[in-house]
């Protein structure tokens, strides 16, 4: 197998003798967070000598400076493409497409002929309501005066007999329309089923790109095989989703992932081999440059045109560097992830072909479930929240990365509790989930004291202090774990003192790293209410300003 690098040509394009028009149909597919890389097929049954296979059905948006072709069963000789002059495809309408329209014709045609029969029903009732009106005047002239008493009885009795009768033959005829009147829905729900499903099939009429790929067979001979065309488009993503589903008798966190699938190519994807990758081929692709840090000092005017000096000589230095990005090649070959999850990129390959319709909504496709134990407890930070939140607590042993998502939706014992965003988790990473509020867990944050300089007691304009209460209460009928969260503020200057004590002293400082962030872990028994005193006081020279 060859595999070539186009070469644009701008002349005409005529249609050879031995040119062969094969069709192609999209095969595989990778679909990367921004971007695809697209494998299409063509078979070809080749007779003797060289002949140009005609690839006439490529969207009009393929970027043709990165199209790679192969070919097995024949050897590749030169390759051409261009978006105008492109010849026919053949037939316009795909199978599944005529047979579309052909179905919504004969369900158009059943509710026409529902309709009609229906008019012809109500005009049976008119017809019966106008030969009882006539019926009423035949009595009504002056030719019926003369007429004898006995004929007059007669003809009285004629009238009012033919009249019901009329009448009764108008009430069901409108009774059977009215019937068929209702009969009509079904039939038009059908119609517009059938229109719908034909516009999901998108027909692909839109302008297209063309290959013109030269072939020989072995020796010259008769030959079969198959082209392969790869290239990338920009106009197809996939995004991760979850369903976190937590089972807090067992203590379980059950993520079902999926992924969301679209594009918009301009062509439909049928029974394609799918494979997702986080890979981002789009995306910066090497390390940044890192300059060397020249700081210096000097009095307030210098160190102004320093700093102006500075900006324009990274300008400078900034542009042959642009210069060279702009002047890069166009068409370079696509970052293609590995299979499965290497330390570079993680990759899922569909166990399905798949049908994606260009311009359509997002298909979801699972990516199956993952389930890990946690550890659960109730989360609290008085200073903004006025109940204490659930977070279940793990480590992801499962062995495969959980990717970033803003779409996670999450459950608490089967019970929906709200949609979240979710970083990166690596194989072997912590992470803390929530799950909602504990309503029970009640949370409460009194400032006893505050001075802050021209307020307060003394009256002071270089110092600030706080003192608080925090209280957590638990009115729920279960013990639960709580992690309480607050903080102090902290100084980096030494001029600003700043000095905090708290009761009962807390289980950790500077959480996480961060700098002033206390916490408190305790279990709390139902009913129970815990109590932490916390306060502190900050100092600085007269004269400063304290931000």
């Amino acid at each position: 197998m060859r595999a070539f690098a186009l070469c644009l040509i701008l002349t005409p394009l005529p249609v050879w003798a031995d040119d062969l028009l094969i069709p192609s149909r999209v095969s595989a597919v990778t679909l990367f967070p921004d971007g695809a890389a697209v494998t299409r097929s063509a078979a070809f049954d080749l007779p003797a000598g060289t002949h140009r296979l005609i690839l006439a059905d490529l969207p009009e948006t393929t970027p043709l400076g990165s199209v790679r072709v192969a070919v097995e069963g024949a050897s590749l000789g030169s390759v051409s493409a261009r978006r105008d002059f492109v010849p026919p495809r053949g037939a316009g309408k795909s199978p599944e497409i005529e047979a579309a329209e052909a179905e919504v014709e004969r369900r158009r045609q059943a509710l026409e002929a529902a309709e009609a029969e229906i008019a012809r029903t109500r005009a049976e009732a008119q017809g019966a309501e106008a030969r009882a009106a006539f019926l009423g005047r035949l009595g009504q002239g002056e030719a019926a005066v003369a007429v004898p008493v006995e004929d007059l009885r007669a003809l009285a009795r004629m009238i009012g007999t033919e009249t019901e009768g009329a009448l009764a033959d108008a009430i069901a005829a409108r009774g059977r329309a009215d019937l068929a009147e209702r009969g009509l829905t079904p039939l038009r729900e059908a119609l517009a089923e059938a229109e719908q499903a034909l516009a999901a099939l998108v027909p692909e009429d839109a302008a297209r790109a063309m290959l013109a790929i030269t072939v020989t067979g072995p020796e010259g001979a008769p030959a079969e095989g198959e082209v392969t065309v790869s290239y990338t488009v920009e106009a197809a993503r996939w995004r991760p989703v979850y369903d976190l589903r937590l089972d807090r008798a067992a203590r379980r966190l059950t993520v079902e992932r999926g992924a969301l699938v679209a594009q918009e190519t301009g062509e439909t994807w049928s029974q394609v081999a799918l494979s997702l990758s986080t890979a981002r081929p789009g995306g910066q692709t090497a390390p940044s440059d890192l300059w060397p840090l020249l700081r210096r000092i000097s009095d307030p005017v210098a160190a102004f045109e320093a700093s102006d000096l500075a900006v324009r000589s990274r300008a400078v230095l900034a542009a042959p560097q642009m210069a060279e990005m702009d002047a890069a090649p166009a068409g370079a070959a696509p970052v293609i992830a590995v299979a499965d999850f290497d330390g570079l990129a993680v990759s899922y390959d569909y166990p399905a072909a798949v049908d994606i319709a260009t311009g359509a909504d997002n298909l979801r496709l699972s990516l199956g479930d993952l389930g890990m134990p946690v550890e659960l407890a109730a989360e609290a930070v008085p200073e903004f929240d006025d109940s204490a939140y659930l977070v279940a607590s793990f480590v992801n042993e499962t062995g495969e990365i959980l990717l970033p998502s803003s779409e996670a939706m999450a459950y608490l014992d089967g019970r929906f509790v709200g949609q979240q965003a979710i970083g990166l988790i690596p194989a072997g990473g912590k992470a803390d989930l929530p799950f909602g509020p504990i309503d029970g867990l009640r949370l409460t944050r009194t400032v006893l004291d505050r001075n802050e300089g021209d307020r307060g007691v003394l009256k002071r304009s270089n110092e600030q202090s706080e003192a608080v209460r925090i209280e957590v209460e638990n009115l729920t009928a279960e013990s639960w774990p709580v992690r309480l969260l607050d903080r102090v503020p902290y100084s980096e200057q030494e001029d600003l003192k700043i000095v905090w004590q708290a009761d009962p002293a807390p289980s950790g400082t500077d959480v996480e790293g961060r700098r002033g962030l206390l916490e408190w872990r305790f279990d709390l028994a139902p009913g129970a209410t815990r109590e932490v005193a916390l306060s502190h006081r900050l100092t600085w020279p007269e004269g400063k300003v304290l931000d």
